[in-house]
């Protein structure tokens, strides 16, 4: 290899895979970092920061997820509107019994850098509550 030359993914070399991610007893904060940069392909060799060169990821058991601490009453998620008093609060327990898949979507998306490709990336994330999920075809493949 060339080393004056620098090395560019090109979109027609891509080929993300399929991998699996079981969130059951997993801290939320080192699983997310796993997850994004599975997303991101930073775990290749051949990553490019410019380029989308990461894998689809399918996360199951997303209702298991541990949160160090006192974190369950304490993290709270805030979201607003626009309206005038439209804030609305939400712990991570309550986040928990209404969208338990919220919480590990908001954790990754908040690892990944905040550009445009950040949307394409989000894309290829998918988080299930059980361990059933409709991409096992996919993920068979990938193994």
């Amino acid at each position: 290899m060339n080393m004056n030359k620098s090395f560019v993914l090109k979109n027609e070399e891509k080929c993300p895979q399929w991998r699996l991610f079981d969130a059951e007893g997993k801290v939320l904060g080192r699983l997310a970092t796993e997850v994004a940069d599975a997303l991101r392909g930073k775990d290749k060799p051949y990553y490019t920061p410019h380029t989308d060169s990461g894998d689809y990821v399918v996360i199951i058991n997303a209702d298991k997820i541990v949160l160090t601490g006192n974190k369950w009453e304490d993290k709270e998620y805030v979201r607003y509107s626009g309206w005038s008093s439209g804030k609305k609060v939400a712990t991570a327990k309550e986040m928990k019994e209404k969208h338990p898949t919220h919480i590990v979507e908001l954790a990754v998306k908040g690892m990944l850098p905040k550009n445009k490709l950040n949307r394409e990336i989000l894309k290829k994330l998918k988080v299930y509550v059980g361990a059933e999920h409709p991409h096992k075809a996919q993920v068979a493949k990938a193994a």
